[in-house]
């Protein structure tokens, strides 16, 4: 693998936020950077203006014979594994790399590496959190839409952490990443059309986190998830477990209304649940995880109470945002998937009125129906599976197709009772309707706050 980049020609496939910072980071290295993306939309903008800034050769719209004359590819994590452009770089012997393993080469720090399909953007938030709560510099980078790692990768010290959320698509194209704690807080189905429809092709993608892992390093698992049973773990490092549903001898799990941990070696914690001021048992699960890791690097009891008191929910993960005339409004919008949804429905005991719908990722509502059910008075349904998502509820509870989610705001507004929650939590991708998530959520919030007027 490539390390001296001085006069080296790197080609970096995507140019929004990571690709951008693979750039300026070859930048740095004395490197010769050229970012190619086939997209060419507004949503670029202020990703090509940064470009500009750094005086780097771009190109948009579509990817020219230039992007083969490299002596390394990059790609950015949103980047599909199998397109044409990566199969021909293969043909060619080009050597081929995600934007977070390039960020690892030139990293000096420990790394901690957080996998799963829910659950990574609150527990590296937490991770981080904990980390800087006790006083340790701690930069939080990768998928969690903060910062690319490749932006922070040279500033990270030896005695320095940094917390990565990783998603499947980052590990796809990982060869020597390799994380001093890795983390799996769980795995259902999801973004499988990238993975041929197959569950163990997902399972594959995200067993690489560990997959470089030696007897020093640790990796963090769900004792709940049968997928770590059903898919056996070949793994050098040490393997910490986290439970909320039996005890666990090397690990931490929930007794009593505590967290208690112990490990074989003899270190051990409890604290009583309610220092974390998160709703939901996912959220413990959550905890569970970065307490484990904390841990493991020496933190005290007392130290990772006060971290987990005063962390607060992470922005679009059932943030609240304002109580009007008695209802509370909920910003889920990083719920992509229908388990997000499950985990969101099973945190409120109250009434619930749904926003679903967006860009359809294969969604199966059976999974959520009875859930749903029990839990939801209405749901307004939008975006482009808006009729899917009526097809399926109507006949089971009143259900309304809506074209904005403006409108849907306002609609709840008028049906909801007081001691009702209006809940946003899509279950599916935003790029229908919006450029991100976050802008999603962002939109939900100004028009909730908007109501205030």
């Amino acid at each position: 693998m490539i390390t001296e980049l001085k006069n080296k020609k790197v080609t970096i496939i995507g140019s929004r936020k990571s690709g951008v910072a693979a750039a300026q980071l070859v930048k740095r290295l004395s490197g010769i950077p050229f970012v190619s993306d086939v997209n060419n939309d507004a949503n670029l903008e202020p990703f090509v203006q940064q470009l500009v800034n750094s005086e780097i050769q771009f190109e948009l719209g579509g990817h020219t014979e230039r992007v083969f004359d490299a002596d390394l590819m990059v790609i950015s994590p949103g980047v599909p594994s199998d397109v044409e452009v990566i199969r021909e770089a293969v043909n060619r012997g080009i050597n081929i790399i995600s934007e977070i393993e390039f960020g690892s080469l030139f990293c000096k720090g420990k790394i901690i590496a957080i996998t799963g399909t829910n659950g990574k953007t609150t527990t590296t938030s937490l991770m981080g959190h904990l980390l800087q709560t006790a006083g340790l510099r701690t930069y939080v980078a990768g998928n969690i839409g903060i910062k690319a790692f490749c932006e922070v990768t040279l500033d990270v010290q030896e005695d320095e952490f940094v917390v990565l959320e990783v998603s499947s698509f980052q590990l796809d194209l990982i060869e020597t990443f390799k994380p001093d704690i890795a983390m799996i807080l769980n795995i259902t189905p999801d973004h499988l059309n990238r993975y041929d429809n197959k569950l163990e092709n997902y399972i594959a993608s995200k067993y690489r986190i560990f997959k470089n892992q030696d007897s020093m390093d640790y990796l963090i698992l769900n004792a709940d998830d049968d997928t770590f049973n059903q898919y056996q773990i070949n793994t050098q490092s040490e393997i910490k477990q986290f439970s909320l549903l039996k005890e666990i001898d090397n690990g931490i799990f929930v007794t009593g209304g505590n967290f208690r941990l112990k490990f074989t070696n003899g270190t051990s914690f409890i604290c009583d649940i309610k220092e974390l001021k998160l709703p939901g048992d996912h959220n413990k699960a959550n905890a569970m995880a970065a307490i484990l890791a904390a841990k493991i690097i020496g933190l005290s009891d007392e130290l990772i109470i006060k971290g987990l008191n005063s962390f607060k929910a992470v922005e679009h993960r059932i943030e609240f945002v304002e109580e009007i005339k008695g209802v509370r409004y909920f910003n889920d919008s990083k719920a992509t998937n229908i388990d997000s949804v499950y985990y969101a429905l099973k945190s409120f005991d109250e009434p619930l009125l749904l926003i679903l719908g967006g860009l359809d990722k294969g969604n199966d509502y059976n999974q959520i129906k009875d859930l749903i059910i029990s839990k939801v008075k209405k749901i307004y349904a939008i975006g482009s599976s808006a009729s899917k998502v009526f097809e399926f509820f109507t006949g089971l509870i009143p259900v309304e197709k809506r074209e904005t989610l403006q409108e849907c705001v306002l609609s709840a507004y008028n049906e909801a009772l007081p001691g009702d929650v209006v809940l946003l939590s899509p279950a599916c991708a935003s790029f229908d309707m919006f450029n991100s998530y976050e802008h999603r959520g962002k939109v939900f919030k100004e028009t909730v706050r908007s109501l205030l007027k």
